[in-house]
């Protein structure tokens, strides 16, 4: 009989337990975030296309309270990238560290094989953009309104023609080869760390032309101090409707940048989910809509394997040029 009883009592006891345990909801496990400061290389120097791009996405995430961490821009420009690739290699795993790319993210470690840098193990966020380039030259040179012009004035200067541009073998270097190429010049290619550099040194005429991003040399176009002549585009841009695509002039070449945000190699995929997600709320906000219509921006959100997928093409298209 006593066994019985205690018999009853556990089972009571146990379905109380039960249902008790029943009516807990089950908490699962919360969705990654960013637990410090995040650090936002970029592989550029302050006042160019991509530094401008970095501190405004980085006002857009404190603004709208899209993390719980600030984002921290940290500029690496050495090497044409070549220093915020190796800083990024050894950030590998690190769910705290994510970097804004040029095209110099292919071309630098194709040019520069020693440094061990495989793009394809970088973790792939967003590709916020496709940056836009044009011919540019001061404004005071009344002498030069289009491509013919320019090749004539700089045919006659030779070597001491000054192109200045954003790095060694980087994207306006090989915007100058091609002119040098297309129309038989012979121009100097002088590099800066960054296009608002480049933009400068052309605005105080130390240079005598360059191939700018609209967002870096647009503040001098507004003053007047230069002007455009032609567009690296497919079609016209219509914040410069009176530059005319290569194309246009009998030059089948078209040439974009992309402005892209990369994760540090190894990342786990819980936090490459969460700055996809978040670059992709920056993407669809007003202001970077709008920083994109004003810089005449181009291209569409790329994420994930896709975004992979057109880095290898562009890889594969830079290594047979």
């Amino acid at each position: 009989m006593l066994k019985s009883q205690h018999t009853l009592w556990k089972a009571i006891w146990a379905l109380g337990i039960s249902t008790m345990l029943a009516g807990i909801p089950v908490v699962g496990h919360a969705a990654w975030e960013p637990s410090k400061p995040v650090e936002f290389v970029v592989m550029a120097g302050k006042g160019g296309g991509a530094d401008k791009a970095v501190r405004l996405m980085q006002s857009i995430i404190a603004s709208e309270k899209m993390a719980p961490v600030p984002f921290t821009p940290v500029n690496k420009p050495g090497g044409s990238g070549a220093e915020a690739l190796v800083h990024m290699k050894g950030k590998m795993g690190s769910n705290h560290t994510i970097m804004f790319t040029l095209n110099s993210f292919y071309t630098t470690p194709l040019r520069q094989p020693g440094l061990g840098v495989d793009i394809a193990t970088f973790t792939p966020v967003a590709r916020m953009a496709e940056d836009t380039f044009l011919l540019w030259v001061h404004s005071d040179r009344k002498d030069i309104n289009n491509i013919a012009e320019f090749a004539k004035a700089a045919k006659a200067k030779g070597n001491k023609w000054i192109m200045a541009g954003t790095g060694k073998n980087s994207e306006d270097n090989l915007l100058t080869d091609f002119l040098n190429k297309a129309y038989d010049l012979n121009m100097k290619y002088v590099p800066y760390k960054g296009g608002g550099k480049v933009a400068k040194e052309l605005a105080g005429k130390n240079a005598d032309s360059t191939v700018n991003n609209p967002s870096e040399q647009l503040g001098f176009y507004e003053a007047g101090t230069t002007k455009a002549l032609a567009a690296f585009t497919d079609d016209r841009l219509p914040l410069f409707p009176g530059a005319p695509t290569f194309k246009e002039l009998g030059e089948d070449y078209v040439y974009y940048m992309q402005r892209t945000v990369v994760g540090a190699p190894g990342m786990s995929k819980e936090a490459a989910d969460y700055y996809t997600g978040l670059f992709t709320k920056v993407f669809n906000s007003d202001k970077w809509q709008e920083y994109r219509t004003k810089k005449s921006l181009q291209g569409d959100l790329l994420t994930g394997d896709a975004l992979m997928s057109y880095w290898k093409r562009e890889r594969d298209v830079t290594w047979s040029c």
